[in-house]
């Protein structure tokens, strides 16, 4: 006979599911239990070692090349996005102004020289005029002596005598203004040569500038890259400093991660760095080492820096750019761009590693044949002006004169 429920009486319990949702629940649990625990032994175990940033970027060097000299172009031979080598020809300018002012300045070179040489021809001159001097002054003195002593005889006149007088003091006076101008002209002479006269090293200065400007209507590339923001055209008016491009060496780019305050703790220069661009993806993996720390924050070098001293103040996270440097060998094998995104992750096991104190030194060489070429022409004025003075040095290079 089967059970009823009387109307009005509350319903029996279910017993079975409530059980069945005890059972999930615990489930739920443990399964929450277990991810925490993996959650923490792997922090515990590897992510604690390791600090990660995806605010991090490709810098590098943007060399920007600007006119030595003012000028009209006359050719641009390089565009955006091409690579030139250090040495080659960018821009050239108008070379006729320059051109005339370096055949002038030669010319003074030229006149310079033999007006230094005759200088030194004059001193045998001046020397002789001082021996004929003497030499009129003691016959002037003997005819004096001579006249004085017929005096008393009556055979000389005292008219005479005076005669013989004013003779000597004239040549007393002729002796002493040769002596002067013999003076005088080793004054400009003594100590020196016709190669290394003030007058000559005035000029061949007025050579070299003359040249240079000369040289530098060619704007060659100081070092090798692509070649970005070109701004200059065919038949543009140019001051001397204007900016004509820039050109970025992409084997001299490094990485600027900006880690959190926070995250700075535990990182220390020489400690090893995983670099993943976003341009390969984690295909490609850098190797990298921590080199260096930003003396401040990204905000106080800022155009306008936070102004925190303020009554509605919000404390901000502040992050601190990190330099990277990368592998050389791995940026040839895979370019990088400045300004590429990526993810920098800091291996922070050990308390990093003492790098070798190498001192930065960008520098470029393209420009020290110039000197070299202008001091070439100065040797030949000089050694084609100044022979059987004064022999020229030997030249130290073949000259190169630059081509428009």
């Amino acid at each position: 006979m089967s059970e009823t429920t009387a109307p009005g009486a509350p319903a029996a319990p279910n017993k079975k599911p409530n059980g069945r949702r005890k059972l999930q629940l615990l489930l739920l649990t443990l399964v929450l239990l277990i991810i925490a625990v993996a959650c923490f032994l792997y922090w515990f175990l590897h992510s604690r070692f390791f600090e990660e940033t995806d605010d991090a970027y490709v810098g590098g060097n943007v060399v920007q090349i600007s006119a030595q000299v003012g000028g009209t172009v006359t050719s641009v031979k390089t565009d955006d996005t091409q690579v030139v080598q250090a040495g080659q020809q960018l821009v050239t300018l108008d070379a006729a102004d320059s051109r005339v002012a370096l055949s002038q300045a030669e010319a003074a070179l030229a006149q310079a020289v033999r007006q230094t040489r005759q200088l030194f021809l004059n001193n045998d001159t001046l020397a002789a005029n001082v021996a004929a001097a003497e030499s009129n002054l003691n016959r002037a003195r003997d005819d004096l002596q001579r006249r004085q002593a017929g005096l008393a005889s009556g055979a000389v006149s005292q008219e005479d005598v005076s005669h013989a007088r004013d003779a000597h003091k004239s040549a007393s006076a002729a002796l002493d203004q040769a002596r002067a101008a013999a003076a005088a002209n080793r004054a400009l002479t003594d100590h020196t040569s016709v190669t290394e006269h003030p007058n000559v090293l005035q000029a061949a200065a007025a050579v070299r500038n003359a040249y240079l400007a000369y040289a530098r209507v060619n704007v060659v590339a100081p070092v090798a890259g692509f070649v970005s923001k070109r701004s200059v055209q065919v038949g543009q008016r140019i001051a001397a400093g204007a900016p004509l491009m820039a050109i970025v060496p992409l084997e001299q780019i490094w990485i600027d991660a900006n880690f959190k305050e926070g995250q700075l703790r535990h990182i220390r220069i020489g400690q090893p760095v995983e670099v993943i661009a976003d341009v390969y993806g984690s295909d490609v993996k850098y190797k990298g080492t921590v080199v260096g720390f930003s003396a401040g924050t990204g905000g106080a070098f800022s155009l306008l820096p936070a102004q925190n001293a303020t009554g509605n103040w919000i404390k901000v996270v502040q992050r601190v750019p990190v330099r990277i440097a990368l592998d050389p060998e791995q940026v040839r094998a895979h370019p990088l761009r400045v300004g590429l995104s990526t993810t920098a992750t800091v291996d922070i096991h050990g308390d990093g590693r003492a790098l070798e104190n190498v001192a930065t030194n960008y520098q470029t060489s393209v420009y020290n044949d110039l000197g070299r070429q202008a001091d070439d022409i100065v040797e030949r004025i000089i050694g084609d002006n100044a022979s059987g003075l004064a022999a020229p040095r030997k030249s130290r290079a073949a000259l190169v004169v630059p081509h428009t």
